[in-house]
């Protein structure tokens, strides 16, 4: 009697776990079906390109991107993976490689190549198990100073550059599409129209193009045939596969890129209208999750 009492304890204490679960993250994918990170995983591997969509302050975020690095360098072998990433623009690349080699310390590093605030907690991480395990690392992003120029006068402010200023941006002319859906949302943020002359949005519009299109280009200017680049980013830059992917396809039609985004819910069991559709996989954090800043 006393063994089938302390029996129906356990049940019940294992009930009330179940039904008290909290789950720091639950996987979809676009059309809101409950998703497996491994055969997410394995999928991932088998694309050129995977654009890792973050909200930059989440920790799960980053925690998750180290988690598919370190299986997709399982999965795809020596070689055979290479990290890109928007928090480093393309005029410290020369310091970025040498830190992925092991060849420039880590105080050099972060005093020289302008990391973000939240770099020591968030990205760090990431950059050490590239360089345990000689994986590249790409600087994909326009030096800030240009997508500056860009916001306060136009793409055309480019045009005068000298030769070694143009080559850490993709090559000009860059053609903005306005219709793309990520676009025409800042135009109505910024209170503009969505098309070439969109009033005072069109200029801060162009710099987010400048943006992506070097993104893209460096993405696939960065990898070899058979190597996946897992290429990490803030979530507009991807989502609705446009932003990068849009100019990605522009270069590179026949790429086959896969798409993560990091959102937000009060609810885990399903996506929000809002939520759908918007990545090939769609990662969701409870919208109290503690933040890195």
């Amino acid at each position: 009697m006393q063994n089938l009492a302390l029996k129906l304890v356990c049940l019940l204490a294992l009930c009330s776990f179940t039904l008290g679960d909290r789950p720091a993250y639950r996987l979809f994918t676009a059309d809101n079906k409950a998703a497996d990170y491994d055969q997410m995983v394995a999928d991932l591997a088998q694309a050129d390109v995977v654009l890792f969509g973050e909200q930059h302050n989440d920790p799960l975020a980053h925690w998750l991107e180290l988690q598919v690095a370190k299986d997709l360098q399982r999965l795809k072998g020596p070689g055979k993976l290479v990290l890109g990433m928007e928090m480093f623009e393309r005029d410290v690349q020369p310091l970025v490689a040498q830190y992925a080699a092991g060849t420039l310390p880590d105080s050099a590093f972060e005093r020289q190549a302008r990391p973000w605030p939240n770099y020591g907690t968030d990205y760090r991480p990431l950059l050490q198990f590239a360089q345990a395990h000689q994986i590249a690392v790409i600087g994909t992003n326009a030096p800030r100073p240009f997508a500056q120029t860009v916001a306060r006068g136009s793409l055309a402010a480019l045009d005068k550059l000298p030769a070694a200023d143009r080559a850490l941006l993709a090559p000009l002319p860059i053609k903005v599409d306005y219709e793309l859906p990520g676009y025409k949302n800042m135009a109505a943020m910024f209170g503009g129209g969505s098309g070439p002359h969109g009033g005072g949005a069109q200029t801060v519009i162009q710099a987010q193009a400048l943006k992506d299109a070097t993104m893209a280009y460096f993405i696939r200017a960065s990898r070899q045939p058979g190597q996946t680049l897992l290429h990490l980013n803030g979530s507009y830059h991807s989502d609705h596969h446009d932003g990068i992917v849009a100019y990605l396809r522009q270069g590179g039609p026949a790429l086959k890129v896969r798409t993560l985004s990091v959102v937000t819910q009060a609810q885990l069991d399903r996506l929000d209208k809002d939520n759908l559709n918007v990545a090939d996989y769609v990662v969701v954090v409870p919208e109290d999750m503690n933040k890195t800043y």
